[in-house]
Formats: C-alpha cells, structure tokens, sequence
C-alpha cells in the first residue's frame, strides 16, 4: 500500500517539526509525505526546509485556509492512500503499521480511523464523555450531532475523494465535519481501536477560538443533504435543534442579524418537517 500524507501547516514553526518527525519515525514508511505550506510568515518553510528530501513541500504566498491546503496536498499526491496530519497533533510509532494491517484485513472498507489521546497546553487529560468511545460501521446519523473523525486520525481510499468531492474550501470551519457527512452516507468507517495519534487543544490559533457558533457551519454542512430522501428526516430533525441553538446564542449575544436569519431557518425546517 502506498500511502500518501498530507500535512497543511499555517504558523506553526514550533510545532510542525514534531508532526513531521512523527511521520517520519513510523515503523511502516509513507510513501511520500507533502506538507503544504499555506502562506506562513513566521519561521515554518526554514523549518520544514532542514528536512531536507525527505519531504515535499508545496508552498503558497497566500494563506487560504485548511481546507485549500489538504485539498492541494491531496491533488499532487500520488500514494493510493491518503493519511491526514494537522501540524499540531503528533502520531505514536505504530499508527500506519496497524492501519495498513486493518485495511489489509479488511478490503472492503475504504476509510478508517484510530483512537487518540488529549492533549491540552501540553498536558494529558480526560477525553469528554461523548468522545471516548470512537463508532465504527455506517455511522451517518450519529455524525449530524457532532464531528466524529479526528482527520489525523484517518487514512482513506484516494478514490473516495472522486466519489464524495474535497474539503469544501467555501467553509472557513467545520470542513471535516462536512466532508465526513459526505462519506459516511455511503461508506462503512473502519476503526483500529487503539490510542495512536495525540490531539492538541487549548491554543488561541485553532479554529474554534476563531468563530463563535460553529454550529453555523454544521448547519451549512447539513443542508447539502436536504435532497436526499433516504436521510432527510433526520438531517431535519438535527437542523433544528441546531439553528435553536445559534438562534438562541446569537439573542444572547444580542446579535441581531444572525438571531434573525437562524430563526428565520428555524421556522423553514420546522414546516418542512411538518410536511414530510
């Protein structure tokens, strides 16, 4: 299997060099490993510099978001399996040995992710509730209510790409959360239940410090599937408890405009509902 990992990096200089040695350390070898340079100013393209060829940097003047990085990394690829790193999070020793080894047991499934540890201002803590026990198998429904793949937890069929599209680069948040909506309609999730990957929180440059009400770009996210009959009771029933909720905050927030174009939502997806 030749597998292929992407890393998008934006301002990271003290952080990437330990996601890519943990690649690069793996007991089973990539392919290749792309890290995409998504416009940095600081010191990340020196850093990435001093390894030399052992990776291929692809980099941009202009930053356009994870979503256009994952996408570019993903298109100059040439492994059939794509492994997907965020430059903040590290992966353990083992990860694409027992991943390769599950996919190889199991041909059927196309996608597969790994258990993974929390990490927070460097350091280990308590997964929340609801994430400590990551789903397998066709899990669609249970993804509308929260993202259930970590993407550097997940190695994937190039192919899937062509048949379920890229990382929508129009969403600034959430991206995974969309994609993985689009597969999981579809494929069957694969899981090697191990802790193989450490995940990062707690830093100001992440995504979810950025934007306020995240549920705004799930509720995008969601909307795509209106049209698909087999699951559009249950898109419906999450929308709008979704957009209650956005709704709900931004009055708090005394946000006048998004309180009323959520509502406003709110009130259309009931009457649909109602007439289904």
């Amino acid at each position: 299997m030749k597998v292929s990992v992407i890393i998008p990096v934006y301002n990271r200089a003290d952080k990437v060099k330990r996601a890519v040695e943990s690649v690069l350390n793996q007991s089973f070898p990539p392919f290749e490993v792309i890290v995409v340079n998504d416009g940095s100013t600081d010191e990340t393209l020196e850093v990435l510099k001093r390894f030399g060829n052992r990776i291929k940097i692809v980099s941009y003047a202009e930053n356009r978001g994870v979503s256009f990085a994952r996408n570019r990394g993903i298109e100059v690829s040439e492994g059939d399996w794509i492994a997907l790193l965020d430059s903040d999070d590290w992966w353990f020793e083992e990860k694409l040995k027992k991943q390769v080894f599950f996919h190889e047991r199991n041909p059927s499934i196309l996608i597969s992710q790994t258990d993974e540890i929390w990490i927070k201002n460097g350091v280990r803590i308590k997964k929340a509730k609801r994430f400590r026990k990551k789903l397998s198998g066709f899990i669609f429904k249970e993804s509308l209510k929260m993202c259930l793949i970590s993407p550097s937890a997940v190695m994937m069929h190039k192919s899937l790409f062509e048949e379920a599209g890229m990382f929508d680069e129009n969403l600034p948040a959430c991206e995974d959360y969309d994609l993985w909506l689009r597969i999981t309609k579809k494929y069957e999730v694969g899981l090697v239940d191990e802790e193989l990957i450490a995940k990062t929180g707690g830093h100001e440059d992440q995504l979810s410090f950025k934007y306020w009400g995240m549920d705004r770009f799930r509720i995008e996210a969601m909307e795509k599937h209106l049209d698909d009959e087999s699951v559009r009771e249950e898109v419906l029933k999450e929308l709008i408890y979704k957009c209650l909720i956005v709704s709900n905050g931004a009055k708090k927030r005394g946000n006048e405009e998004i309180y009323r174009k959520y509502l406003k939502k709110l009130e259309f997806f009931r009457t649909f509902y109602e007439k289904i």
